[in-house]
């Protein structure tokens, strides 16, 4: 759901019924401990039963629990700070394994990302990158690491990518203002959003360039200016997001153009290979 559920819940708070109210008072005091919370132990918190909790959610025009829990965890993600997102981490975990806990968090990302992609999307996307006449790519703060990588990658097989660096919203646009009818962004952003790619995909649409979007939900700031929207499941590894299930994405977004490039990138890639070995760029002693 688009509209964030705190304020649903701040505005109908007097409609709710007792046991709603200390349900509604924990949600607003404590979400970032009650969005990773069971309906039982919120209950059990509260003073309420978990059919009540569950029956709360419902009342709020969710499915059921897990949907409440999971549209108010993608609400949060981006009001929490730093230090909350440490401890809610350190909270989740508990005594666990950390390794296993994080590794299997992260594959259980990328399955759901599969479950849940725009497969139509996907396919328009690559056509869209395959026929640009420029292909501008963008990702700020802790997204810039996918811009990177997915910039290196094209790089190898477009002459026409331009890697927008963000360190100052001026000369963003600086490097922006060419950009046109025919052009495509790929903008990646993921809580906490920033301010500036927001401003960028702005643009981008405003110039009639084509945006591929590639963040976390429907409701993310930038996904109402995609014309393509790529959803990866993100969630908080400590003060850090979990970035694994986007990146599976941009490495199918490289995998799905070079497929339809096909003898084109073999033929510049053999060329690279000559120029590699000819300056040594890469250590061939096998050691």
């Amino acid at each position: 759901m688009k509209t964030d559920i705190l304020g649903r819940i701040k505005q109908d708070f007097t409609s709710y019924s007792k046991g709603q109210k200390l349900i509604a008072t924990f949600i607003l005091e404590n979400y970032d401990k009650a969005a990773y919370m069971t309906a039982a132990k919120m209950g059990a918190l509260v003073g309420v039963s978990e059919s009540t909790v569950v029956r709360f959610a419902t009342q709020l025009g969710y499915a059921g629990y897990p949907e409440f829990q999971r549209s108010l965890q993608e609400v949060i993600r981006s009001k929490l700070t730093s230090v909350q997102r440490i401890q809610v981490t350190n909270s989740r975990i508990g005594d666990g394994d950390v390794l296993e806990s994080v590794l299997t968090a992260d594959a259980e990302k990328i399955r759901r990302t599969l479950e849940g992609i725009d497969k139509v999307s996907f396919d328009q996307a690559i056509k869209k990158i395959v026929d640009a006449k420029n292909i501008y790519i963008i990702g700020v703060r802790s997204s810039s690491s996918l811009a990177g990588f997915l910039n290196f990658n094209l790089r190898l097989i477009f002459s026409n990518v331009h890697f927008v660096q963000t360190t100052s919203g001026s000369e963003m646009f600086e490097q922006l203002m060419h950009m046109g009818e025919g052009d495509v962004m790929i903008a990646i952003s993921f809580p906490r959003y920033s301010k500036r790619i927001i401003n960028a995909v702005e643009y981008a649409r405003s110039v009639k360039a084509d945006v591929i979007a590639l963040t976390d939900s429907p409701s993310s700031p930038i996904a109402e200016y995609a014309d393509q929207l790529l959803t990866a499941q993100s969630d908080m590894a400590s003060f850090v997001d979990s970035l694994v299930a986007p990146l599976s994405i941009i490495n199918a977004i490289i995998v799905g153009v070079s497929r339809v490039k096909g003898e084109e990138i073999s033929r510049q890639l053999e060329k690279l290979e000559g120029i590699w070995d000819e300056y040594e760029v890469y250590d061939k002693s096998g050691k």
